[in-house]
């Protein structure tokens, strides 16, 4: 099932709507589900989805919207040094900072750091951020859980943690300005609910960029390779914290373009999971 956030050219306001199996979005809005962060605080979503999908609520094509970032009030957080191939990457970026990298990977608490506010997530087809003072900048595509204020993880959802790899080489004290700036979130198209950890593990992840209509990198993963368990991710994230709307965590990258790689303006990234969708932006310089 495939929760999304919406608005159409005749009514620009948020709106909330279910994908169905056939491709058909329902508008819960009309059927009276005002917000995503109650709904996914229901006791059985899955029941409750399954039969407001039987309603008579209108039901639009995907190509008659705009899908928006599935995010209200949640905050954003990401996990680091989740793939073997991230510590690698992190650890090519700079001499200085190599060794914690090497042993936060083996560590029991693992990296975590706030990513954005929930205002500053950029969505489908929407603009995604260069910093203008970064000579290396990359896309991260990701899985990412989705919490209720409970911490559950309740969804997953596609994500891009843009990167600026320079400044993150340069000191490690500087991770907050590599990774949150202006545009550097991106988040959707939809958030996947119903389906447990192993089948999401069957999952791929993959980027695509290109350039002037033209690929210039493609990768791709399997979210199997993720280290740690989404529940131990979420325990600690929650760990003397509160979401009182809920938080969405990034659980890390797998695809690392090659070290003389770097985004520009006007490319084009496309962050696809498999179970989810595929989550497309273009790149600007912020």
């Amino acid at each position: 099932m495939k929760l999304c956030r919406f608005n159409t050219p005749s009514n620009p306001s948020p709106r909330i709507g279910l994908v169905t199996d056939g491709g058909a979005l329902v508008d819960l809005t009309a059927a009276g589900v005002d917000s995503l962060t109650a709904l996914l605080e229901a006791t059985d979503l899955p029941g409750l989805l399954s039969a407001l999908a039987q309603g008579r609520s209108p039901r639009l094509a995907l190509p008659e919207v705009s899908l928006l970032a599935p995010v209200e009030n949640q905050e954003v957080w990401a996990a680091g040094v989740t793939y073997l191939r991230s510590k690698k990457a992190r650890m090519e970026e700079s001499d200085f900072s190599a060794t914690a990298y090497d042993r936060v990977y083996d560590a029991d608490r693992p990296e975590l750091f706030f990513k954005s506010l929930p205002q500053k997530v950029v969505g489908p087809e929407a603009n995604v951020g260069i910093r203008a003072d970064s000579k290396w900048n990359i896309p991260e595509p990701e899985l990412a859980l989705v919490l209720n204020r409970r911490g559950e993880v309740v969804g997953f959802t596609a994500g891009n943690d843009m990167s600026s790899r320079d400044i993150e080489g340069e000191n490690l004290l500087y991770l907050p300005q590599a990774k949150m700036y202006r545009a550097s979130c991106a988040l959707g198209p939809f958030i996947v609910v119903g389906v447990d950890e192993a089948t999401v593990r069957s999952w791929t992840i993959g980027v695509r960029i290109e350039r002037d209509g033209a690929m210039v990198f493609s990768g791709e993963t399997a979210v199997g390779n993720i280290k740690r368990g989404f529940g131990e991710l979420a325990g600690w994230l929650t760990r003397s914290q509160e979401f009182p709307a809920g938080a969405i965590l990034f659980t890390g990258t797998g695809v690392v373009p090659p070290n003389d790689f770097t985004l520009a303006a006007g490319d084009v990234i496309s962050v696809h999971v498999s179970g989810i969708g595929t989550l497309t932006n273009t790149v600007v310089v912020v």
